[in-house]
């Protein structure tokens, strides 16, 4: 991981939203990366889609006592409930079963109201999505075949204003039409960036998933480009929308757009079950994927790597030295809307808010009226999410989490909220094996 000195700020994590840097999406392969020649590509986003040939229609996996509940399998089922510690502990968050005018939510049909209500809000604070794409564009670039898997290099149109993004299809071997197969197709989109060469530790990787049964499709930032090339580190300045023109959508509910879009691209094609698409990231790609699949409930599931799951404005350099959780920057939430984008002068990492940097964008009509991504959280109810924890989110972040779990239970659904920690921010390989554990769990395992 790089680590850069910003003089207002001190050490932080090179975050590739910030200019020139992409290092923290970095998706480093095993080391048959190094045969392959995998092209350096700032990833963004990765969609997997598991394909069932030979099998018959299988029921899946149900709780015994609730047909609308899954048991997570026994490797995994440590991880669905807190620590003794925060059993009863739901921190100082507002809880997302509150209406805005203090009504509590009491039913089913009672949370409807209110997701609709968390929805705009979000919505009205961010810049609300234009409509999304019903048939993006598909453009075809390059098709390789690689150790059982073919790789299509293809332009998109799923970007804000209708840009076009570079991106990655990997189909493994053996994926047939799901409208054609029994048992259909299970469906991943992930976050993350491509690199040429393997590193010596592990990231979550979508070859990893492809070589599992999942087609992948890696989507990066509207201003990236896939280089085979390139020997040299990715560099791209942030994305804040279109440039040159006014930002009418925060930089990272952006981006979740393009993703919901990327959903779609991936839904439409024959080997896919829409009903199962899920979304993961890591760090940067962690919130994309966090405000992707709990803005948009297409996505069947969701890991989210180390992100930083709430706002926290705690100087936290000790305990997380990678940086901090910089929602506030204008990258993410703090862009004034209106403003114009250009990312050529985005400037550096703020302050924290706590040292004098004002608020500013959406991140400060957020903070200002309470709101928290508890609320966020919440929205992917009954759809479950695992929180690959490291430095930014420690087991600390469960009183945040089991909000979440509240909103489940009053739906009637257990095991839909998890959380894995590991010492650094950096995945690890069990950190990774946990995460494809959980996507094969929900998305394709049958009895």
């Amino acid at each position: 991981m790089l680590r850069v000195t910003d003089p207002r700020s001190g050490p932080r994590v090179c975050d590739p939203q910030r200019p020139g840097y992409a290092d923290d999406l970095e998706i480093a392969f095993d080391k048959c990366s190094r045969r392959l020649n995998l092209p350096r590509f700032f990833a963004a986003a990765i969609l997997f889609a598991f394909g069932l040939t030979n099998q018959a229609d299988e029921p899946i996996r149900l709780h015994p006592d609730n047909p609308h509940a899954r048991t997570p399998p026994d490797e995994l089922a440590e991880f669905f409930a807190p620590p003794a510690q925060y059993r009863s502990d739901f921190g100082s968050f507002l809880s997302p079963l509150l209406f805005a005018d203090g009504t509590r939510v009491q039913s089913p049909a009672d949370w409807q109201r209110r997701r609709e209500e968390i929805l705009s809000t979000w919505h009205s604070f961010m810049g609300p999505w234009p409509p999304l794409i019903a048939r993006p564009r598909v453009e075809a670039v390059n098709t390789t075949r690689r150790e059982g898997i073919t790789q299509e290099q293809l332009r998109i149109e799923i970007a804000l204003g209708g840009e076009m993004v570079d991106a990655l299809l990997l189909v493994p071997d053996g994926v047939a039409p799901a409208r054609e197969t029994p048992g259909g197709v299970g469906g991943l989109l992930r976050r993350g960036n491509w690199r040429g060469v393997g590193r010596a530790v592990p990231r979550l990787t979508d070859w990893q998933l492809a070589q599992r049964g999942f087609v992948a499709l890696s989507i990066g930032k509207p201003n990236a480009r896939i280089d085979f090339t390139s020997t040299n580190k990715p560099r791209t300045e942030p994305y804040l929308g279109v440039v040159g023109k006014p930002v009418r959508v925060e930089p990272l509910p952006a981006l979740a757009y393009a993703a919901a879009n990327a959903n779609t691209v991936l839904a439409q094609r024959p080997e896919v079950d829409p009903n199962r698409i899920g979304i993961v990231g890591h760090s940067f790609g962690g919130k994309w994927a966090m405000f992707a699949s709990c803005l948009y409930d297409k996505f069947a599931c969701a890991g989210w790597s180390d992100p930083g799951v709430v706002f926290d404005e705690r100087d936290r350099r000790k305990q997380n030295p990678n940086g901090s959780v910089n929602y506030w920057d204008v990258w993410y939430l703090g862009f004034e809307l209106g403003a114009t984008a250009d990312p050529e002068n985005a400037g550096p990492f703020r302050k924290l808010p706590t040292e004098g940097q004002a608020r500013t964008g959406a991140y400060k009509a957020l903070v200002d009226g309470r709101h928290d991504l508890v609320e966020l959280h919440a929205l992917m109810a009954p759809r479950p999410f695992l929180v690959s924890g490291g430095t930014a989110d420690l087991p600390e972040r469960w009183p945040a989490l089991k909000h979440a779990i509240a909103v489940n239970k009053l739906l009637g659904y257990d095991h839909r909220v998890a959380m894995t920690t590991r010492d650094g921010h950096t995945p690890t390989q069990e950190a990774n094996e946990q995460v494809y554990r959980f996507f094969e769990w929900w998305l394709k395992d049958r009895e």
